[in-house]
């Protein structure tokens, strides 16, 4: 278990940044790596059902470094007393926020009863919510989205999030689509249905005392900024995750510090690699994070080929690293 480190300021006016929990990405590596990448940003689990954090490995599924702090643990469920003695576990554990899915659209979590379908259920969520709460210091939080299929009321969505705030919510992650629980995969509800800010917008300037995160499209500086003059915070989700070089290049400019070059970033992942590998762990899971550090970069290709080709290997160990970055600085000399 860790304990809860609570130093790090998220002050860009009292701003944030975050990265989106994602499934089969937002592992411990990496959020580790970006972590070295982004001091100043919250950063999320992949989403965990409750049901595995009562019985399941608790290492393998909640094992993390301190220095990913601060770190909120995603949970999935429906059923309050689960989901409380799940809350209670991943607090013990030292994470600094418990965040509850009502946004996941897929078949699997619809199946389950739980993700994007709860929105059509607001008193269950806030029944869920108070368990939650009740059972933790720390702060729980909500991620959803801003209805399900065709509904297109605003005051339904503020009704939803009314319900949840007085349950003991003051913390909400607007995903600005909506989500369709029929007909589109999930990552077509990533991209089909129209963002629509202006709700999340709203729901600030009418409900000042709630924290409120806009995610959902977000790509660059400029638009961070864009939201970040409307509302608490920005979510970055697969922008993140593509070109990762983004996320330190928004953290320097929101929050100061040094623009380090990628290399040196790079660099900076080695000890932990090493630390993991020597325990026995693989190095091709932890590069597969970095895949994308010189997105849009002479030399990015080559950089990927080098690790996508060579990583999976047992014998695989940081000079093949070494390689890939030779092969993409090279690449970036001679362009």
């Amino acid at each position: 278990m860790h304990m809860i480190l609570l130093d790090k300021q998220l002050n860009y006016n009292g701003k944030m940044i975050a990265v989106a929990p994602m499934m089969d990405w937002t592992d411990r590596h990496c959020r580790f790596f970006h972590r070295l990448l982004a001091p100043h940003a919250r950063l999320y689990t992949e989403m965990v059902h409750a049901n595995a954090v009562v019985l399941g490995d608790r290492e393998r599924l909640l094992g993390f470094d301190p220095v990913e702090h601060p770190v909120a643990l995603q949970l999935g469920g429906s059923e309050p007393a689960l989901l409380a003695r799940a809350a209670r576990i991943g607090a013990e554990w030292g994470y600094d926020e418990i965040n509850l899915n009502c946004g996941c659209p897929s078949d699997r979590v619809q199946a389950g009863r739980f993700g994007a379908c709860l929105m059509k259920e607001p008193a269950l969520v806030a029944d869920c919510v108070a368990a939650m709460a009740a059972a933790v210091r720390v702060p729980v939080t909500v991620k959803c989205r801003l209805g399900v299929d065709e509904e297109h009321d605003y005051d339904r969505f503020r009704t939803f999030v009314d319900t949840v705030a007085a349950a003991g919510c003051g913390s909400f992650v607007v995903h600005a689509r909506n989500a369709w629980l029929q007909g589109l995969s999930p990552k077509e509800n990533r991209e089909v249905p129209p963002l629509r800010y202006e709700w999340a917008w709203r729901l600030k300037s009418e409900r000042p005392d709630l924290q409120v995160l806009v995610n959902g499209g977000i790509a660059s500086l400029e638009q961070v900024q864009a939201q970040l003059a409307r509302v608490d915070g920005a979510m970055l989700g697969r922008a993140a995750y593509h070109d990762p070089y983004l996320l330190h290049r928004l953290d320097v400019a929101l929050y100061g510090g040094e623009l380090r070059e990628r290399a040196q970033l790079l660099q900076a992942l080695r000890p932990y690699a090493e630390a993991r590998m020597a325990e026995g762990g693989a190095l091709k899971h932890i590069v597969r994070h970095v895949l994308g550090l010189f997105h849009g970069q002479p030399g990015g290709r080559a950089f990927r080929q080098v690790l996508s080709e060579g990583a999976h290997r047992p014998d695989a160990g940081w000079a093949l690293v070494e390689r890939a970055l030779q092969a993409a600085t090279g690449q970036r000399r001679a362009a």
